[in-house]
């Protein structure tokens, strides 16, 4: 009888602990605690069998490292996406015009792409008024060289 009582409220204790990690999982989403969540249960239904304290942690460590690790990166990418879209990535391939020297000494210059203003720089000295094609980009600094 006291076997059975305390084997309801581990179960309970388990379901508190699992119900808690997933409000905090739905408060500050980032694939952690609904990994705790799913052990949480995994150990609750291990408490429902009637299996001891010691295979209930068991239970919980194995399901949530085990899902932790296998299953964490995977969501992430599915469903955490690219992230915020690179403004230069588009403008690699395309062709502008220098509008102000492009010098590889002093690390500046200016070209026109697509109708917009951009910070270049180059392995070359490129003068004004040279056509170039955008061969990469180092944050919003755009890489070109002559055409």
């Amino acid at each position: 009888m006291l076997s059975d009582f305390l084997s309801q409220v581990g179960m309970l204790v388990w379901l508190a602990v699992a119900f808690v990690a997933g409000v905090v999982e739905v408060s500050v989403p980032h694939f952690g605690f609904a990994f705790v969540g799913a052990g949480a249960v995994a150990a609750a239904v291990a408490a429902f069998f009637g299996f001891s304290v010691p295979v209930q942690f068991t239970t919980f460590i194995v399901v949530l490292v085990v899902s932790l690790a296998g299953l964490r990166s995977r969501l992430i990418n599915r469903i955490g996406g690219r992230g915020v879209p690179s403004r230069t990535e588009p403008l690699i391939g395309k062709q502008g015009v220098v509008t102000q020297d492009v010098d590889r000494t002093l690390g500046r210059g200016r070209v026109n792409v697509g109708g917009e203003d951009w910070a270049a720089r180059s392995s070359e000295i490129i003068a004004a008024g040279t056509t170039v094609r955008v061969v990469g980009a180092d944050g919003i600094v755009l890489e070109v060289v002559r055409v």
